[in-house]
């Protein structure tokens, strides 16, 4: 969907340009009032270590306490996006967090999760996703 969006710790604005890298990316909406966006954060930070590109989307929330979530767990995203409204989320067809989307380098949707991503998620069903799109040109 087209929107300008603001970044959650800089209160800089964004296109949708955030979203064409070059390289897949995961698109990952959460919110500190989610006990499953709570359960997966760890992997995610995880994940980021090993070199995966994760914009995260602070989906319905207040910022002063996302900002202490990040501070406090750990900040996984390249990029924090808030969605106070939920607006973007609800274009994306997102209704509830956690959920997390595999995004091309152009900046194509290729896969939605509804649900947590964590070890068996990863490596059965997103991996394999995510190693073949950073395979093409």
């Amino acid at each position: 969907p087209q929107k300008t969006l603001t970044d959650l710790l800089e209160n800089k604005t964004y296109g949708n340009e955030i979203f064409q890298q070059g390289k897949p990316i995961l698109l990952n909406v959460w919110a500190t009032w989610c006990p499953t966006c709570y359960a997966e954060h760890q992997y995610l930070n995880q994940l980021a270590k090993q070199g995966v590109t994760i914009i995260g989307l602070d989906y319905k929330d207040e910022s002063p306490k996302a900002m202490k979530w990040l501070k406090d767990l750990g900040n996984p995203y390249s990029l924090v996006l808030k969605d106070e409204k939920g607006s973007f989320a609800l274009d994306l067809g997102v209704y509830g967090a956690p959920e997390t989307f595999i995004v091309d380098g152009k900046g194509v949707i290729h896969y939605r999760l509804a649900g947590d991503v964590n070890e068996r998620v990863w490596n059965e069903t997103l991996k394999p996703i995510y190693d073949k799109l950073a395979e093409k040109p």
